[in-house]
């Protein structure tokens, strides 16, 4: 028997924000981001987010997406850089503005409950480690896929704490969510960076993957409805083919 669920009412702010733009229409990426900034009302400047369904089987191994992308203007949200490293590379994460840098003293920390830092980075020399507090990190352990376990500190660390690094990676539903800005940002601004988002999966598509890749495209404001964005208009954009 089917039950009738009833769900909260929606505020009358979002409402009224929702009205800007019809529900399920596909709309291109830059009318898209129009009504986004629009309907960001709140008394704070939200975060614009990027939400992309995949044509993957998050199932198979050899179909999940995950990486790092630099977008052009950055996040606008700074975070905590913890960093395993020795000598030169501990010199240089600490000249770049890690929040936390330390070795096997940094890693009994993190052992014993430490855990004031977003993301953290490790050397290739400190990998082996990293098994240590594997299981302890989960997601946020270090590996070269994400761009976390590298030698190339001075970089990771500086992209970081100016926020313009993102990793990104599907969840069991295959879809990848990602912020791309600030409502504050210009829509031009933000527009540079939708493209780069979309242009980095794009690249990260599994050969294995077929048929139709951008399933759906979403922009929505943190506490706004969402828009969505035609996916044939968003790879346009992203490859700088659409006038």
């Amino acid at each position: 028997m089917r039950q009738n669920i009833r769900t909260a009412p929606r505020s009358p702010r979002y409402e009224k924000a929702r009205g800007l733009g019809q529900r399920l229409a596909l709309h291109a990426p830059n009318e898209a981001i129009d009504l986004v900034k629009q309907s960001a009302t709140a008394k704070f400047t939200e975060t614009v987010d990027l939400a992309v369904r995949l044509g993957i089987d998050p199932k198979k191994g050899d179909q999940n997406v995950r990486g790092t992308t630099t977008l052009p203007h950055g996040t606008g949200k700074s975070r905590k850089v913890a960093v395993l490293a020795k000598g030169d590379l501990a010199k240089a994460a600490e000249e770049s503005g890690a929040d936390r840098v330390g070795a096997d003293d940094l890693i009994e920390q993190i052992q014993a409950g430490y855990k004031d830092f977003d993301i953290i980075i490790a050397s290739e020399e400190m990998a082996p480690a990293l098994a240590k507090i594997g299981k302890t990190l989960g997601p946020k352990t270090p590996s070269k896929k994400s761009g976390t376990l590298t030698n190339d500190i001075a970089t990771a660390v500086g992209e970081i704490k100016k926020a313009t690094r993102v990793e990104y990676r599907n969840d069991k539903a295959g879809i990848v969510h990602m912020p791309i800005g600030k409502t504050s940002f210009s829509a031009e601004q933000l527009m540079e960076n939708f493209n780069a988002a979309i242009d980095a999966l794009m690249k990260a598509k599994p050969q294995t993957s077929k048929g139709r890749y951008l399933i759906t495209i979403t922009l929505s404001s943190s506490m706004g409805p969402g828009f969505r964005v035609d996916p044939a208009l968003a790879a346009k954009s992203s490859a700088g083919k659409l006038n």
